[in-house]
């Protein structure tokens, strides 16, 4: 691949950081906190490949220059063509992969495959005074299981999360723990017990209304924690702009 080829395939990955970084799409891949040094990668990209471009383009100019000087001093140019294969703009295929078709997130398949991911905090912020309280799917297995619910008393809470079934149909409310990137997204689940809707289907997205259960069960997985969720209320809401959740690792 010559020089204005690699510049163009630098110029459309630099395209595609910036596309994926200025839209919700770079969320499928990377935690939020990395957005801004996604952009700075594709604006560096763009601007080495416009640089890359303009000296490539200076080069050719001058060697034309010197074929001419040499042809009307000789006679005749001296040198040839090589024409590079045409075959290396494949390269070029899986970056409008990646503008034109964005991954689903990773949901209840993987998650009833992977044991629970739920890790002990090291400390545990105090809650707003709001009630009912939203709070995170993470964050509350966190003190159901570590804090044993102290830290909730009570309380109305407000959690969301996919639904995910296991093998015997029990479902789970699951968030996907990002630590970095998608790659290394792992579930972390709640059991519900309580008012559960009659039909659940994997993947459905349910904000639950409820309180704290003392109750806790094992994941068949990985024999980890799952804490149990009381459902006085549920229903059905979209997918969030962010389907991961990344206070786990805060």
């Amino acid at each position: 691949m010559n020089r204005q080829a690699q510049a163009a395939v630098m110029f459309l990955v630099g395209a595609a950081l910036l596309h994926a970084g200025l839209t919700n799409l770079y969320l499928r891949y990377v935690k939020a906190g990395l957005q801004p040094l996604l952009l700075l990668s594709g604006a560096v990209l763009i601007v080495a490949a416009l640089a890359t471009a303009w000296y490539e383009w200076r080069r050719s100019r001058l060697v034309k220059e010197k074929e001419t000087q040499e042809a009307h001093g000789e006679g005749e140019a001296q040198g040839h063509v090589h024409r590079e294969p045409r075959i290396s703009w494949l390269l070029i295929l899986p970056l409008f992969a990646l503008i034109l078709v964005a991954p689903p997130a990773l949901g209840s398949y993987s998650a009833v495959r992977t044991g629970t991911a739920l890790q002990q905090p090291y400390g545990l912020s105090k809650l707003p005074d709001s009630n009912p309280l939203t709070i995170g799917l993470v964050d509350y297995a966190s003190r159901a299981v570590y804090d044993h619910g102290h830290s909730l008393g009570d309380r109305r809470l407000k959690v969301t999360g996919f639904i995910a079934l296991d093998k015997s149909g029990a479902p789970y409310l699951v968030r996907m723990a990002l630590n970095c990137c998608a790659a290394d997204a792992q579930p972390v689940k709640i059991a519900l017990t309580g008012k559960i809707p009659p039909v659940l289907q994997p993947d459905t997205w349910l904000e639950v209304t409820g309180t704290y259960s003392a109750k806790q069960t094992k994941d068949p997985v990985n024999n980890g924690p799952i804490p149990y969720f009381q459902v006085t209320e549920a229903r059905p809401v979209p997918t969030p702009k962010d389907p991961y959740d990344e206070s786990w690792n805060q």
